[in-house]
């Protein structure tokens, strides 16, 4: 029972992490209609900002103060991703106003390549750490409960509970304030929006850089955990098979999904695998939103969409 719950835990907290990630697809999906392929790579740029600025700032302030350096790195990556998403607008974005789904697509593919060449260029290429303190020995819980207790990564679970709150701060953000109103308006109808004054290029600066915050920490805590690498930006993109099983236009349906995927990967992996040879961690997220597609499209949570002719 023990190694159960050890596996369990193990998997919720890596759901978590892809609900964040997720939430950065979701919340561009419902304020413009844009499936961002480049999230993923918006979770690598902002890590290299952050793991380069971290180097970067000590030597110039002439300090040794970790904290000093990991705040200031954080708030110039935060920065550099509203710069990101202030760019994004205006030179792509403002220009394909009510341009056809796949069209956007492609823009952001064409972003993503983009961020990943441009941010080798900026911040180099190699694997950079990223050192905010958070502790790496696991510790022992339920001692009295379970023989041996159950065995829980300190760093593990103090990612997935930051992690897990801002995950609630975007639902709430997206759901209780004016803005996130103003974002749902903007992506029922662009020119409807607009008729009602509503300024589409602030609401899409203003998604782009909460996304972009999403990613930074997304990209912070992978980041922390395995380095800063260009995989990372396929590790982020664990996400798609997320927003594809909770829906792309639900916020719950992001949280959701992810934590399905996160505990039936490492379930799967754990229990299925020695009898099929391993590797089920690889493919299990893809396999499962390939049969939601088949069964159910629009995902858990997902809005049917219904064509009149």
């Amino acid at each position: 029972m023990g190694f159960f719950l050890e596996t369990l835990f193990g998997g919720l907290m890596a759901g978590v992490l892809y609900s964040l990630v997720a939430l950065g697809f979701v919340l561009i999906y419902k304020a413009s209609g844009v499936f961002n392929f480049a999230q993923g790579a918006m979770v690598l740029f902002a890590a290299l900002a952050m793991a380069r600025f971290a180097q970067w700032i000590p030597p110039l302030l002439g300090t040794e103060s970790k904290v000093l350096a990991n705040v200031l790195a954080f708030l110039g990556a935060m920065a550099v991703m509203v710069a990101v998403a202030w760019l994004i607008e205006r030179l792509c974005l403002s220009r394909l106003v009510n341009q056809e789904g796949i069209t956007l697509l492609m823009a952001t593919l064409g972003i993503a390549y983009f961020l990943e060449g441009f941010g080798q260029t900026l911040f180099g290429s190699d694997i950079y750490k990223i050192d905010i303190g958070m502790p790496k020995d696991p510790v022992f819980l339920f001692e009295s409960t379970f023989e041996g207790g159950v065995l829980i990564s300190q760093e593990d679970l103090l990612a997935s509970l930051i992690a897990a709150g801002l995950v609630v701060l975007l639902a709430l953000f997206f759901q209780k304030t004016a803005t996130g109103r103003a974002l749902r308006a903007v992506a029922d109808d662009h020119q409807a929006a607009q008729s009602i004054g509503i300024p589409l290029g602030r609401i899409w600066v203003i998604v782009w850089s909460v996304a972009g915050f999403a990613a930074l920490v997304a990209g912070v805590i992978w980041g922390s955990k395995l380095g800063v690498q260009f995989s990372l930006s396929l590790v982020a993109l664990k996400a798609l098979p997320v927003v594809i099983l909770g829906g792309l236009t639900s916020v719950p349906g992001a949280i959701l999904g992810g934590l399905i995927i996160g505990v039936g990967e490492k379930l799967s992996e754990i229990y299925i695998g020695p009898l099929l040879g391993g590797g089920i961690e690889i493919w299990f997220a893809y396999v499962l939103a390939l049969v939601f597609l088949l069964v159910r499209p629009q995902g858990l949570f997902g809005e049917k969409i219904i064509d009149r002719v």
